[in-house]
């Protein structure tokens, strides 16, 4: 039984939504939407909120939502290369789409449209001034850098890291205002401020790029403090501190030479969505006879012999009934999903988007949305959440070497496959086999080194739990991590050996950083609230982070890897300039290493300075003891 079985069903599953009205019900019952003519809007809600001059792409779509909007004609006093190229109504009156023009000419400043009604005298009528902005001046120089191998990226979830500014713990007017630190499925009040105080701590810890769990609006009843049953794209939660303290994260992260990861979600939203409470048309979301769930099977999608019932199911089916599954096949959904993934990008400076639940999502759009942020980027790095149980399954759905009908452009995938290679390795009785027969199979991959790996997540049992804290196997799991191929992604608290597992419940993995709330009783983010133990694996990954910060052999250089004789696997990473030679003993006996049999990687080498101790060890009669690891640059 597969992973991600249990995983799409519990990590994200809500309460049913008591406030959602009654069409929503009937969505969720029957997936049959009646348009209605929704809640009092806002004069004019527009997404994007703005839009820039000399975007690759030319043209904007922009979604405007107020009552019987749809019944306005909309008329743009003169402005110097931007027109209206087209409108279109659809079901519900309450939306109007207005494609606009926006020619290599035209400036900065301030479109002014007069949307007057159609009909009867007294009929209401808009204004709407739009904000045209230049572009930052320092795209595609020093800007939106992308994550490449050279990264170290720390996984956080905004909620349970540090509480910055308690002040926005409870927002008045939003639908969940519960916080209880002691309850492990409500809000506890971490915010973007607490990240931001604290980034000379992940600096000093040897990371590189920030990844957070989503940061958009998430105005659900409860339990949705994870982030992914987003409600509005455009604005950042205000209990995490809305745009203005995401803005402020990414400048103090760019300022550091640090990076920026956007946790996106395409598949689906939040039955709180204003679109799901009054939906634009019938097709907004995936519609069924009766409710019908994804088959979380990746099967039917890979399977040459699949039924397209099976593909439908996977692809349309509903992650959760709170979470109404988009539909990207939709030309308006599709526009809507890839502006807001460029407006995002361009607003705040992402360095690069990991896409959660990944092969669930149409994959004509996938591509499409690929390449537009590539076009207007050309750095940006995208890596897709693909929870899958083969290399072949997960190479499927990236840059690949298979031939097959479907030629994806993701550039790589979160890499589970390794991720269990690791975890198996280390647990009792296991042996690396099956992590190195996973590197084998590289081969299918057009660039296995864009794929991020890790020892887990926010929805897995926490790494120093499977290997019981063990701090020798945690230290062999850390060395892997920091020097295998790929981009390397560690979960907050690991480094301190925080425990979780998954059969306790979604918030025994995602506890609070201690020493991020004030009135915490220890304060882990110095030396002095640690335990000797966690100071010593603190210790480790910083030392091992730092080392590889400026390994060119690590970050840049080769794998060769040999197959494991008695529990020891042997691996060199290496380049013109540097050889880094990693030695671990899964076994429970001390060997003795035949370096001979290392020959073509050794060559010219007499002795190696270890990485993690700075003593020299001569090649000739290495010996390892039982669960110990070696990471050594090679001497002349």
């Amino acid at each position: 039984m597969r992973l991600i079985n249990f995983r799409a069903v519990r990590a994200y599953a809500l309460p049913a939504c008591a406030l959602v009205a009654l069409t929503i019900r009937a969505a969720a019952q029957n997936q049959v939407i009646t348009l209605n003519p929704g809640p009092r809007a806002p004069e004019v809600k527009v997404n994007p909120l703005n839009w820039w001059v000399g975007m690759k792409d030319r043209d904007v779509q922009l979604m405007l939502y107020a009552p019987g909007i749809g019944k306005t004609k909309p008329q743009l006093t003169a402005y110097t290369g931007v027109a209206i190229k087209a409108t279109h109504t659809v079901e519900n009156p309450n939306y109007l789409f207005v494609d606009l023009d926006i020619a290599p000419a035209a400036k900065p400043g301030v479109l002014h449209f007069q949307l007057a009604h159609g009909g009867a005298l007294g009929a209401r009528s808009y204004t709407l001034d739009y904000t045209l902005k230049a572009l930052d001046p320092a795209d595609g120089v020093s800007r939106i850098q992308g994550v490449t191998n050279k990264d170290f990226v720390y996984l956080l979830m905004p909620d349970r890291f540090a509480n910055g500014d308690p002040a926005n713990d409870v927002v008045p007017g939003m639908r969940d205002t519960v916080v209880r630190s002691d309850k492990p499925n409500e809000r506890h009040g971490g915010d973007l401020k607490g990240v931001e105080d604290h980034l000379g701590y992940l600096k000093d810890l040897g990371i590189t790029t920030v990844w957070m769990t989503p940061v958009n609006e998430n105005d659900m009843p409860s339990g949705s403090y994870h982030g992914y049953a987003i409600t509005d794209q455009y604005q950042v939660d205000r209990r995490f501190g809305g745009n203005e303290a995401y803005a402020s994260l990414s400048k103090a992260l760019h300022q550091k030479n640090m990076k920026l990861i956007q946790d996106g979600v395409y598949n689906h939203i939040g039955s709180s969505h204003w679109t799901v409470l009054d939906p634009p048309m019938k097709d907004w979301l995936n519609q069924w006879p009766q409710y019908t769930n994804t088959s979380y099977k990746v099967e039917p999608l890979v399977d040459p012999y699949a039924s397209a019932i099976d593909r439908r199911k996977t692809v349309e089916g509903w992650f959760v009934k709170s979470m109404p599954d988009l539909n990207q096949r939709n030309p308006y959904v599709s526009r809507y999903l890839i502006e807001y993934a460029l407006w995002t990008t361009e607003t705040y400076g992402v360095d690069g988007w990991r896409v959660d639940t990944w092969f669930y999502s149409d994959r004509v759009f996938l591509n499409d949305i690929n390449a537009a942020l590539v076009r207007q980027f050309p750095r940006i790095t995208m890596f897709g959440e693909v929870w899958v149980g083969t290399v072949a399954e997960a190479a499927y759905f990236c840059q690949n070497n298979l031939d097959v009908p479907y030629k994806p452009n993701l550039q790589g995938v979160v890499d589970f496959n390794v991720c269990w290679g690791m975890q198996n390795a280390l647990r009792h009785d296991g042996n690396p086999e099956q992590l190195y027969s996973t590197l084998a199979q590289d081969f299918l991959y057009k660039n296995p080194t864009r794929n991020c790996i890790m020892l887990d997540n926010h929805d897995m049992d926490r790494f120093p739990s499977i290997v019981d804290t063990d701090l020798d196997r945690y230290k062999m799991g850390f060395a892997w991590l920091l020097t295998l191929r790929g981009i390397p992604e560690m979960y907050y608290g690991d480094e301190l050996m925080m425990t979780g597992l998954k059969k306790d419940g979604d918030g025994a993995l995602r506890k609070d950083f201690p020493g991020g709330w004030p009135g915490d009783d220890t304060n882990k983010f110095v030396a002095a609230g640690r335990t000797p133990r966690e100071q010593e694996a603190f210790s480790y990954v910083r030392t091992l982070a730092q080392y590889r910060r400026h390994s060119t052999a690590l970050t840049t250089g080769k794998l060769m890897q040999y197959a494991p004789v008695e529990g020891v696997y042997v691996y060199f990473r290496y380049d013109a300039q540097q050889t880094v030679m990693v030695v671990a003993n899964t076994g429970d006996h001390e060997q003795t290493l035949d370096t001979q049999r290392y020959a073509e990687r050794t060559a010219g080498f007499s002795a190696g300075r270890d990485v993690l101790t700075a003593s020299d060890k001569p090649l000739a009669g290495l010996t390892i003891g039982a669960h110990q690891t070696l990471v050594m640059e090679l001497k002349r």
